[in-house]
């Protein structure tokens, strides 16, 4: 760790050698950077700081001190051991940290911890890859006094929740895991009961831990004690192979790796048998959500496609792979300009690319990214965060400004960072329709009507302005909640124009990011998925349609060839089923499963999930990832029958192939060659950068466990961040004008109906994912209790609204958060369950919708 210019370098001896360290580092982690000395630690954390619980960390200290007699400077040494982890280094300060003195303390502290911990290494989860045996192992005694009779017994297998187990004779009262709900996530919903030997740790929430972050106090807990429901008594850390993820759900872009290993019930197979973070600093530093974390299972369920189907008579019945692409091939060049493609999150840039390169030789730029919620990434593309932004180094005299997001819901980790930027002296500015987790960090909150944000931004009051002009560094966030692309783009623009303004562009820490929909959408619009935008943000010659467009020419004749990859519209969009259900169109569905879009397709093709396949995402802040195959493609013993699934990005190129495009890429490796080449923001880039890393801070995943946990080293790429125009100087970006949209008000008999993010739904990935089942809430409609009295409505009663002359039946919540006359209602918690935009709306209570 590299110390900043603008820290004080003071001198410190430790074990009769000087140093040079920054003055007010924590004296472990100094120890650590500095002079390779690994104090041991249970209870101190580099990302949660000092508790002094465990006194793992003692050490012999002395200090420089003025002799009163004499007043002469003196070095006076503590009469007792004292804890490494409460000093901070200061000028003169003495260590040691080898004497006889210092391993007594220690051994005698590890005597106590084990009193009373059970022998269990041999089966215990944490065995291989934990601090309690490797620090017993250095440090502890060789034999035990104590009498077997004497140790406590306690709960073995005691929920915390139906995802968190504790084993409570194996917890040393560290208090990681209560740190870390309350200090990093603000879920301080763990908590120690009882006092002395019967201490022990319970879930003061309904439901039990009841947090989206939960997995995270495993990797930190330095011992057995908690363990995971999904991985408990599943595999030893030894018999396993990590190899690097990225989050295919949410656009932070964590890092993880995923822990496989051969599984003799899967015919010898690798199979996933957890999922853990990977260190990447400038991203999610070491920490995942648990969307993140247990949503895999999907991965081999036996509903997963092997083979593709073609519709006969009626029917989708299986076929080989070459009958499917011969067939499709030729309806896709019948078609010429008439074709069309919709994509969604999961699809890497190598996937975009092929299939805009496949739509695009046809004569037709109807492409459309999937959610299509919002628009706007060519003005990323113009002021989008600097290069070398990392959102852990804003702090005080920076400002933040997050509009129209609900970080919490849409993208935790970044939510997790805006919160510590705040605790760490930024200026929080909210534009927001309703009450969100972020409220209570923000030094400024406008409440703007929903579809008036553009309006709010441009008439920011002059205290907020003050907030912002004066900021050393400030970052945008502009999420998706009740917005059409229209509406989004109104305010991506407004933010830029603020940007702009504020002298808050082409300089790292300062710009705009889009909170996307999906993993990869930012991706997917780099690589030219967008009607009216080639790759690299090339205008093209003729615009094709956008996805409302798509929806409409199914209808009218204006697509003959439509290609659905990785995207589901049918389970979110009424309208889509309609125009499919009646449609002369030949469809295709590339995907996982057989969604609800794909029984609506002429032809469906068998993708690969991203465990199955290399490739790369490019995150909301642009910066391009690598993420490698972990297991082997689901049906790939069908090989030799014409079946197994494929990459979306081959099954692309195959088809272009057979209509006189190049001879497909052999490896997924070759095709970011040919994207480096294409986009400009891409050149320089290769699947080997991405590959490469840099020392990292704290140093996690090493021989020292105990230290940052078991999240993993980074060995796998930390990526790279492509640069926007305005880093190439302020003349090469403007403001522009804003179209912004008048804000949706309730009307007689009617409520603002809300869509909105919520972090668990019910698509097919999260409902085979049975240990998040009970976390998925039921299709509900937040009201405030004004509007739910004068509904006539209370708690949990059932109400319809009426969408479109469909009826959507949903329980109420009423929620005091929530603005009057509005309706707060999760997109995907049900079929067709929200509107694609905030509109207005008839709700009815369900006994007057039944008579």
């Amino acid at each position: 760790m590299a110390h900043h210019e603008e820290d004080t370098l003071v001198t410190v001896v430790i074990d009769d050698v000087e140093y040079q360290m920054p003055e007010g580092m924590n004296l472990v982690d100094a120890a650590k950077v500095y002079a390779d000395n690994d104090i041991p630690v249970f209870c101190y954390h580099p990302k949660l700081g000092n508790a002094g619980n465990c006194r793992m960390c003692l050490v012999e200290l002395g200090s420089p001190r003025r002799n009163r007699e004499t007043g002469e400077m003196e070095l006076a040494w503590f009469p007792t051991l004292q804890t490494a982890c409460t000093q901070t280094v200061r000028e003169g300060l003495h260590v040691r940290t080898a004497t006889q003195w210092v391993a007594d303390g220690r051994r005698e502290i590890l005597e106590f911890l084990l009193s009373s911990h059970p022998l269990d290494c041999p089966i215990c989860d944490k065995g291989g890859e934990c601090p309690l045996q490797n620090l017993t192992m250095r440090h502890g005694p060789g034999t035990s006094r104590m009498y077997w009779n004497d140790k406590m017994r306690l709960g073995k297998h005691i929920p915390l929740g139906e995802i968190i187990y504790l084993d409570q004779e194996r917890c040393i009262h560290c208090a990681r895991c209560i740190r870390f709900q309350e200090a990093i996530v603000d879920d301080p919903v763990l908590s120690f009961d009882k006092r002395g030997r019967k201490q022990q740790i319970i879930t003061n929430s309904d439901p039990g831990f009841d947090s989206i972050f939960s997995g995270n106090t495993t990797d930190i807990c330095p011992v057995g004690a908690l363990t995971t429901a999904d991985f408990r008594f599943n595999a030893r850390p030894w018999e396993m192979q990590a190899i690097g993820g990225i989050d295919p759900h949410t656009p932070e872009g964590a890092n993880f790796v995923y822990d496989v290993r051969p599984d003799r019930e899967k015919g010898g197979m690798n199979t996933i048998k957890r999922i853990m973070p990977r260190q990447n600093e400038a991203v999610n530093e070491i920490w995942i959500s648990d969307k993140t974390r247990f949503v895999h299972h999907y991965m081999d369920h036996p509903d997963r496609l092997t083979t593709p189907h073609i519709r006969k008579n009626g029917q989708l019945t299986p076929a080989t792979w070459d009958e499917a692409l011969e067939v499709v091939a030729t309806k896709l060049n019948a078609a010429g300009a008439r074709a069309a493609a919709i994509g969604g999150p999961r699809l890497a840039n190598e996937d975009f690319f092929a299939i805009q390169a496949l739509i695009r030789a046809m004569g037709s730029s109807s492409l459309a990214a999937y959610p299509a919620l919002m628009d706007g990434a060519d003005i990323v593309n113009q002021v989008g965060v600097a290069s070398g932004t990392n959102l852990g180094d804003l702090g005080a005299g920076d400002a933040i400004l997050v509009v129209a997001s609900d970080l919490h819901q849409e993208a935790p980790i970044w939510w997790v960072r805006v919160k510590q930027a705040v605790e760490r002296g930024a200026q929080l500015v909210l534009v927001t329709g309703r009450e969100t987790r972020l409220d209570k960090w923000a030094a400024h909150i406008i409440r703007s009507p929903y579809g008036g944000e553009a309006s709010a931004l441009n008439a920011l009051g002059d205290d907020v302005m003050q907030v912002l002009n004066g900021a050393t560094h400030m970052v945008a966030l502009v999420g998706s909640e009740g917005m059409s692309p229209a509406t989004s783009r109104a305010v991506a623009q407004a933010a830029a124009n603020l940007l702009i303004e504020t002298g808050h562009v082409g300089q790292a820490g300062s710009g705009l990011i889009m909170v996307w929909p999906g993993a990869n959408l930012q991706g997917a619009y780099d690589m030219g998925f967008h009607h009216r935008l080639g790759p690299g943000y090339e205008p093209v010659d003729e615009a094709g349609l956008d996805y409302a467009g798509i929806i409409e020419g199914l209808t009218n004749g204006g697509v003959e060839f439509l290609l659905v990859a990785g995207a589901n519209p049918v389970f979110d969009d009424a309208d889509a089923e309609a125009a499919l259900s009646g449609t002369g169109a030949f469809v295709v569905v590339q995907d996982l499963f057989l969604t609800e879009t794909a029984e609506f397709a002429d032809v469906v093709l068998p993708a690969q999930s991203t465990a199955e396949r290399e490739g790369t995402f490019t995150n909301g802040e642009r910066r391009v990832q690598r993420f490698y195959q972990a297991i082997e493609p689901l049906g790939y013993e069908l090989i030799d029958q014409g079946g197994g699934a494929r990459a979306d990005w081959l099954i692309a190129r195959q088809l272009h192939n057979k209509l006189g495009g190049p001879v497909p890429e052999i490896a997924a490796t070759q095709l970011f060659a040919q994207i480096a080449k294409t986009v400009p923001q891409y050149n320089g880039m290769s699947h080997a950068k991405l590959a490469r890393v840099v020392p990292q801070f704290p140093d996690v995943g090493g021989d020292d466990l105990y230290y940052g946990g078991t999240s993993y080293t980074n060995v796998h790429g930390t990526g790279m961040q492509w640069p926007v125009r305005a880093e190439m100087g302020s003349e090469h970006v403007s403001t522009a004008g804003v179209d912004a949209p008048a804000a949706v008000q309730p009307e007689d008999g009617m409520l603002v109906v809300v869509p909105t993010t919520s972090h668990y739904n019910r698509e097919r990935i999260f409902t085979y994912t049975d240990v998040l089942d009970q976390r998925i809430p039921l299709p509900y409609a937040a009201l405030n209790p004004t509007t739910a009295e004068g509904l006539g409505v209370t708690d949990d009663e059932r109400i319809v609204i009426r969408l479109d002359g469909r009826d959507v039946p949903v329980t109420v919540l009423v929620d005091p958060s929530v603005p009057e006359n509005t309706a707060i209602v999760p997109r995907r918690l049900q079929k067709q369950g929200a509107p694609h935009a905030t509109t207005t709306a008839p709700v009815l209570r369900m006994e007057r919708v039944e008579q």
